[in-house]
């Protein structure tokens, strides 16, 4: 990494409280960061992460009010002092939310917005414009409106929209959210290329192990508005206190762990491509032949058959194109492919929402689009990625009974399903609560309770752990694996390789409007060329026994998901 010692951000016995707040949200942050160092700063939700980012960009204080305590500076300038514009100079930010930072009418006249700010000309804006939108592989979007793409195509665009403005500090909020797992590598790339050039880099992230796809200068760990490690992250990992403060670990350090290694700084475990294999490969052939066991096969019911859709938005470009599946009782399946390749747009067929140009969606040997889309919610139920795009009522009671309520249900009946489902979602505490008091993954919960009274016979559930740190992605995941163990068949549509190894059984693989596979999700992810036609990313397990020369690679991986499994349910 190219980088000297001189200092561009120094907080100094640095806290902040918002007016709103009790109690101060950073505390005594000591931290300096020098020029070219590429940061990663990660902690759970609530941890202060974004806090700090919104200190380092000037939106605290100059948007979010509160009390400061110590000091902060931004290559020389004291942030107290400074103006949003001042600290734009020095600072670009990528947000979480790509759709508060967009400004122009069209892709193109977003990417340009800091240029026409600074006068350029346009015949080199228009070149700049087309380079960088080049990089970042959005150059055949350059007249849509922002607002009409994917979540991933959108994070392309806030991209290439800081990229183009010249600054010498950049600071990344969540840049993986709502991408696929290769455009997050992609992503990773670019951040990394750009910081070899001698910018200085900062990434706000919890996805650690895709961050580490490129090295890291220092990883800075927060926890209550505090910093607990501020070291290398061969350090750091070799601590092994990632999980302890709701953070998810590499993959193939947990593998390894569970294979009795003790992992040290000397090993280098911050990548695969560095980790001493040598020290390893012994005690992982040793456990997997203790752990092994020959793979159960399953009759299954079909419950849900997708047969041969295709539909389209403009009546020109296909977004589906004779998809075909099939889902049967009690399943928990995947649906995974690249941003755009119609993974929503599908849910939205079953559900009712969309109408097929041709084909059929049929439950239980029934054609369901002889029903409505409010008589398709009892047998189909989805829930949307954001919680909030869900909610219509004040208290959590009505939200979840609103359903019932359209249906004429009588009121007693209604306290009674109510009640039971609040219990099974672990809400029976809030039966009287506001909404407005419930945390994100909270409302997530109130949100799958609202479909599940109405008995669906499938539930849909889209990103259900986008912007989740591992804590509440694992309460959230947990709680839809026992739903699934009593009976529940749930679809998720994901772009989280985790989540699909560790809790779904099987993938359907969307790319470019037609369907690439289905099968194992173990094998979708063992299968190098499949990934890379989907966009997906080949899991480090299988990267680890390859390594470790075991001769059946593919089992080891379906080894460990079964083991993992069992030791989460222990745990539990």
């Amino acid at each position: 990494m190219f980088h000297m010692e001189e200092t561009v951000i120094s907080f100094k016995n640095f806290g902040f409280q918002y007016y709103s707040q009790a109690e101060p949200t950073l505390h005594d942050i000591n931290l300096d960061i020098h020029k070219g160092e590429k940061i990663l700063i990660a902690g759970p939700s609530g941890s202060g992460k974004s806090t700090l980012g919104n200190c380092l960009n000037g939106l605290i204080p100059c948007a979010y009010r509160g009390t400061i305590t110590g000091s902060l500076t931004v290559d020389g300038i004291d942030t107290r002092n400074a103006s949003l514009f001042d600290l734009s100079q020095k600072i670009g930010t990528v947000l979480q939310d790509s759709d508060g930072q967009f400004i122009g009418l069209s892709v193109a006249e977003d990417i340009a917005f800091a240029l026409e700010n600074d006068c350029v000309p346009q015949d080199e804006m228009k070149v700049k414009v087309q380079k960088i939108a080049n990089i970042v592989d959005i150059e055949h979007r350059l007249e849509n409106n922002p607002h009409d793409l994917s979540g991933g195509q959108k994070q392309r665009v806030s991209l290439a929209g800081v990229m183009v403005d010249d600054v010498d500090i950049l600071l990344f909020d969540e840049p993986l959210a709502n991408l696929d797992p290769r455009t997050g590598e992609v992503a990773i790339e670019l951040i990394d290329e750009i910081c070899s050039s001698g910018k200085t880099v900062i990434i706000i992230e919890h996805r650690i192990e895709d961050v580490l796809h490129c090295p890291i200068d220092r990883m800075i760990l927060m926890s209550d508005g505090r910093i607990i490690a501020d070291d290398t992250p061969d350090r750091v990992l070799a601590r092994n206190i990632l999980t302890t403060y709701g953070i998810r670990e590499p993959l193939y350090l947990t593998a390894c762990r569970y294979a009795g290694i003790d992992v040290t700084e000397a090993m280098k475990p911050a990548s695969l491509k560095t980790l001493d294999i040598a020290l390893c490969r012994e005690p992982l052939h040793k456990w997997f032949v203790e752990h092994v066991q020959p793979e159960k096969q399953q009759v299954q019911e079909p419950l849900l058959e997708i047969e041969d859709i295709c539909f389209s938005y403009d009546g020109k470009k296909q977004v589906l194109n004779h998809v075909s599946a099939v889902v049967h009782k009690g399943e928990m399946v995947s649906i995974v492919g690249k941003n755009g390749a119609g993974k929503s747009t599908l849910a939205h067929i079953v559900t009712g929402f969309l109408k097929p140009d041709s084909g059929s969606i049929r439950l239980n040997g029934e054609d369901l689009s002889k029903y409505t889309i409010s008589e398709r919610a009892a047998y189909v139920g989805i829930v949307l990625q954001n919680p909030n795009q869900m909610i219509s009522k004040t208290m959590i009671f009505d939200e979840i009974a609103l359903g019932l309520r359209i249906r004429g249900v009588a009121e007693e009946e209604i306290d009674r399903r109510v009640t039971d489902v609040m219990k099974i979602c672990g809400l029976s505490e809030f039966k009287n609560w506001p909404i407005s008091a419930l945390s994100y993954g909270q409302k997530k919960r109130v949100t799958i309770a609202s479909i599940l009274i109405l008995n669906p016979d499938v539930l849909i559930l889209d990103e259900p752990t986008a912007g989740q740190d591992f804590r509440h992605y694992s309460e959230i995941m947990e709680f839809l694996r026992r739903l699934n163990n009593d009976g529940q068949t749930i679809l998720l549509i994901t772009h989280d390789m985790h989540l699909m190894l560790e809790y779904t059984d099987r993938a359907i693989v969307l790319s470019d409007s037609v369907k690439l596979a289905d099968q194992k999700d173990y094998e979708v992810l063992c299968d190098a060329e499949l990934c890379k036609n989907a966009n997906l990313k080949e899991t480090s397990l299988f990267q680890l026994a390859q390594k470790a020369e075991i001769s059946d690679p593919l089992g080891f991986v379906r080894c460990f998901i079964r083991y993992d499994k069992e030791h989460r349910n222990h745990e539990n």
